[in-house]
């Protein structure tokens, strides 16, 4: 065997080790979990007591937002806005099925909320706060085809009375 045919043979096992290797990366990474590093997740935000006479910024306030509309992209852009305006970032995504909503509704199971008041300030005083449970975590908004803009809303709100709040857990 010459020195060509030796460099060749080299040559073509380095390669061949360098495409085992590959191959067994991309299966792993093909067969891991999917992160959700873009969503909020179960553990987005921490259920935090306020107190009465305390303040409450848009910072320590979770907020998704639900498309109950046929407009592509909706939530997203929503969702944006209230990040603009200072809130925390929680989910996007399409509403459940049975949603009926046509400019926006706030979710919660807690009306006076003061998270609640202050995101409703964002969305105009005629926004429907409606007393149902939702798929995500914080302050939920749900969007219909009628809903145009957000407000320029409060950045805070005096805490009327004792209540819990989901706060990101960097706030």
């Amino acid at each position: 065997m010459n020195s060509a045919q030796a460099r060749s043979a080299i040559t073509l096992t380095v390669l061949a080790v360098l495409l085992v290797a590959g191959a067994a990366w991309g299966l792993s990474a093909v067969t891991a979990p999917f992160s959700d590093s873009d969503e909020a997740s179960s553990s987005a935000c921490v259920e935090t007591d306020v107190a009465r006479g305390s303040t409450l910024s848009s910072a320590q306030v979770l907020v998704s937002v639900l498309n109950a509309g046929d407009r592509s992209g909706l939530a997203g852009r929503t969702l944006q806005g209230l990040v603009d305006a200072g809130f925390a970032r929680g989910s996007g995504q399409d509403a459940p099925g049975d949603a009926d909503v046509a400019r926006a509704q706030i979710w919660t199971d807690d009306p006076t909320n003061p998270a609640v008041r202050l995101v409703r300030t964002h969305l105009g005083a005629d926004t429907e706060v409606v007393r149902r449970d939702a798929p995500v975590d914080g302050v939920v908004v749900v969007v219909g085809d009628d809903f145009d803009e957000l407000l320029p809303g409060k950045q805070q709100v005096k805490v009327r009375g004792d209540a819990t709040v989901c706060v990101p857990p960097d706030a």
